[in-house]
């Protein structure tokens, strides 16, 4: 089982790189507009602000806040849905000149938390004092909790589903073995205690993210009115008869498969051995009742059939319900295309592992069964490609989306990944070609170690029934008996001692037929490559689960590019404006980035400049100084300073700014990124 333990730390290293640095969840519903728009100046002060999203949200009283320059809140804490994703809240009557900051936390249609802020100002830019820090909903503790829940949870469902496809389906002989059940019954507790442990982690994952509030019932009662709630409510209700599913797979059925074989051979067996042939009253009655348990046999294995459909299915329309299928353009279709894309997940993954440990601890699969595994792994892909290029045009919308977008790009990798596996599976298939039925020495060494630990089961118990100390013994009879037989019975103590040796020697020889078994088993080379290479596809298969988890919890494509085009549309500025990009590096520790300069409307007079501070990967950089200087060389005006006042974290903003005339001017930009390091970089633009 080393090649076992290997896969087993491969799938430790996977979820430790996926949710070992785990951010805040991204969101699936983004603000594509308010009222006042962001960074902007108004001359009235709103009544109300308002907030548009991509998508409808949930929402409390308290999830919109507009906070005044000293950060004291200003609106009157009921937030409200306006129309369609529009949202709002009312704010105070004259509110003074100054620079206000909103604040939102809320709920997206597929489940996830949405948390940002923005500015805007009433009169004139003022400083604040306001911090605008990364949001708490869905990341910290409780998000990294949060999201290996989930990726617990799909695994989960993939072993559970699978696994009990792959025993009624390829191969029912392994209800009877008993790594083929843990690996059942290991899917179905990993998938029920991750669905507790989601239900009391949902409040605090959408609210707080502190783990104090993981426990909180008011946040509790909260989830349980929400779809995501009601989802996993029902999730463990149908695990409740997943569980009842589980014990009739692996009691009832197993105990009629042993009767019906038991009437086949072993009655047949002794049929033939006390005269009765086909044409007697005995045998007549045995092949009867041979008949008759293996309809009950089939009709048990129909019934189960159906109830593990039914019940799967409903599983995976708890995901359907709550992710990314219940939201955006066509989900009445989406849902049931994303019912069968898990699936087929489950049948082809959970089928794999079952293989994988059906291949390394049974004592022989048939070829058949690999076979039948191997067609329904092939159906389970084409089920996998048809439902996937739908979703993959859904959540994308567009070519550019698809390496554009975070979304897009892991897609790309789950694609590669499936591309990995099917060569993979070719290979496996190759090998089961090769593949012959189990040798009649493999099965007979086997069945031999079976009935050694059975018997050796039966003289222990007989053992420990038998009284160690009576005097009187089955032998010596009673008072009647010969004296041999009296010493043979009032000797306790020596057949004690016998009876314990008998054991030991059927145990030894129990021990010894097994390991004979084991070495018959892996001794076939085709045996061996087909492990190695089921073993490989399983290892692809725990990378492909925990790209598969990234991305449902990752922003749709099409609600990506939609959020950007918004921003890019709120953001532009007036025509006649100027705006100018300075990419700096100060030379300390974290000291590079690009300072975007706009001026509004860039001519002779006054006005109103804006300055976004940004790191490489686009955040916002929270420098401590930032100061530009006008100058305008050719007729010997300048430099004229400007220093401009910290609007939020990278937002600085100057109003009046003061242009004597028209002309080529050089801009200089001076960014401080410590209390050493600070450059100043130069750019000339033509003004007025």
């Amino acid at each position: 089982m080393r090649a076992v333990r290997g896969l087993l730390a491969l799938l430790l290293a996977v979820v430790g790189a996926l949710f070992g640095g785990a951010a805040p969840a991204s969101a699936h519903a983004a603000l594509i507009g308010s009222d006042p728009a962001q960074g902007t100046v108004v001359d009235k002060a709103p009544a109300q602000v308002t907030l548009t999203f991509s998508e409808t949200v949930a929402l409390s009283d308290d999830s919109l806040r507009v906070l005044d320059p000293r950060g004291q809140r200003v609106d009157t804490g009921r937030a409200f849905n306006q129309s369609g994703a529009m949202y709002g809240v009312k704010v105070h009557a004259g509110l003074p000149r100054g620079t206000y900051t909103v604040t939102y936390q809320v709920v997206s249609a597929d489940s996830h938390p949405v948390s940002g802020a923005f500015t805007f100002s009433v009169g004139a830019p003022s400083a604040t004092t306001v911090t605008v820090s990364g949001p708490t909903a869905g990341g910290g503790v409780v998000g990294w909790l949060y999201g290996f829940g989930r990726y617990v949870s799909y695994a989960g469902f993939i072993v559970l589903a699978g696994g009990a496809a792959f025993v009624l389906a390829c191969w029912q002989r392994g209800a009877g073995v008993r790594a083929v059940q843990r690996l059942v019954v290991s899917g179905w507790l990993a998938l029920t205690s991750a669905t507790l442990a989601l239900l009391l982690l949902r409040g605090s994952y959408t609210t707080s993210g502190k783990i104090a509030d993981v426990f909180d019932l008011s946040l509790m009662g909260q989830v349980l009115q929400t779809k995501s709630g009601a989802a996993l409510v029902s999730r463990l209700l149908l695990l409740a008869a997943g569980a009842l599913f589980v014990a009739v797979l692996f009691g009832a059925y197993v105990k009629r498969d042993a009767d019906a074989q038991e009437a086949t051979g072993g009655g047949r067996g002794r049929a033939g051995g006390s005269g009765a042939a086909k044409g007697t009253p005995r045998g007549g009655a045995l092949e009867e009742d041979a008949a008759d348990l293996a309809a009950e046999r089939r009709d048990l294995t129909f019934g189960l059939a159906i109830g593990g459909t039914v019940v799967a299915a409903g599983l995976a329309a708890t995901w359907a319900m709550a992710e990314h299928a219940s939201t955006g353009i066509q989900a009445g279709l989406a849902m049931p295309v994303d019912v069968l894309h898990l699936l087929a997940v489950a049948a082809w993954l959970g089928g794999l592992a079952a293989l994988l440990v059906s291949l390394y601890r049974a004592p022989s699969i048939e070829r058949a069964a690999v076979r039948r595994f191997s067609r329904v792994a092939f159906a389970s892909v084409v089920t996998l490609v048809s439902t996937g290029v739908y979703q993959a045009w859904r959540q994308l919308g567009s070519w550019s989306a698809l390496t554009g977008t975070t979304y897009g790009q892991l897609l790309i990798a789950k694609v590669g990944l499936v591309a990995v596996l099917v060569g993979l599976a070719w290979v496996s298939r190759r090998w089961t070609v090769r593949l012959t039925e189990a040798s009649a020495s493999a099965v007979a060494a086997w069945r031999t170690a079976e009935r050694q630990r059975a018997a050796e089961k039966k003289r222990s118990a007989v053992a420990a029934k038998s009284p160690a100390g009576s005097g009187v013994s089955a032998k010596s009879g009673g008072p009647g008996a010969s004296g041999r037989d009296r010493g043979s019975g009032s000797g306790a103590p020596g057949t004690s001692g016998r009876s314990a040796r008998a054991a030991q020697l059927a145990r030894q020889q129990a021990a010894v037929a097994e390991a004979r078994a084991r070495r018959i088993r892996d001794a076939d080379p085709v045996r061996s490559g087909l492990r190695r290479s089921v073993l490989a596809e399983a290892g692809v298969a725990i990378v492909l689960l925990a790209v598969t988890a990234a991305l449902t919890s990752t922003e749709p494509g099409r609600t990506e590019e939609a959020a950007r085009a918004a921003t890019a549309a709120t953001s532009q500025p007036s025509s006649g404006s100027l705006t100018l990009k300075f990419p700096f590096d100060t030379g300390g520790q974290d000291g590079r980035g690009t300072v975007a300069l706009t001026l509004d409307p860039a001519r002779a007079g006054g006005n109103l400049m804006h300055l976004y501070v940004v790191r490489p990967n686009g955040r916002a950089f929270d420098v401590p100084e930032v100061k530009v200087a006008f100058t305008l060389e050719a007729k010997g005006i300048g430099p004229l300073p400007v220093v401009p006042d910290r609007v939020a974290t990278g937002h600085w903003s100057a109003s009046g700014v003061q242009i004597p005339m028209a002309g080529d001017w050089k801009i200089a930009v001076t960014v401080r990124t410590s209390d050493i390091d600070q450059v100043t970089v130069n750019k000339n633009a033509q003004i007025g």
